[in-house]
């Protein structure tokens, strides 16, 4: 089974898309944590696509894609936003002030921390891609 819908990138969006990811794994088999973890990480990536790839509310579309397989859940998200380097993401400073405390990097540690897999790729021609996978234990 594989779900796919675009929504406007702006943060209205979020309750939808976290209702969307919800109705999509629902048959899944994954425990409440689990769903709970997965909305989390991809409102990170969402939030991640409005900030840091548009540079704001109202500068593209997001498209994602949710495919429940034998013993995978796989979220695909695209946009057509600005890349960026996972490499050069720091990881955050949990024992940092919170004025000290880096503007950019605990999101993506969050997802790494949430789901199994974290893979981001970027093409010139179809943008960005970012792929979330969850095991779905038996």
């Amino acid at each position: 089974m594989q779900r796919t819908r675009v929504f406007p990138g702006n943060y209205k969006s979020l309750a939808e898309i976290s209702s969307f990811i919800e109705q999509s794994i629902k048959e899944a088999g994954l425990d409440t944590r689990d769903v709970y973890a997965v909305k989390l990480a991809v409102d990170e990536a969402c939030c991640n696509i409005i900030d840091h790839a548009y540079g704001g509310e109202h500068k593209g579309e997001m498209e994602i894609s949710v495919q429940v397989e034998t013993d995978c859940l796989k979220i695909e998200l695209r946009d057509q936003g600005k890349p960026f380097n996972p490499a050069d993401v720091p990881p955050p400073q949990f024992n940092a002030t919170l004025e000290e405390l880096e503007e950019h990097g605990a999101g993506y540690y969050l997802m790494k921390k949430l789901m199994d897999s974290v893979h981001y790729e970027y093409s010139p021609q179809t943008g960005n891609r970012m792929i979330l996978k969850k095991r779905i234990k038996n």
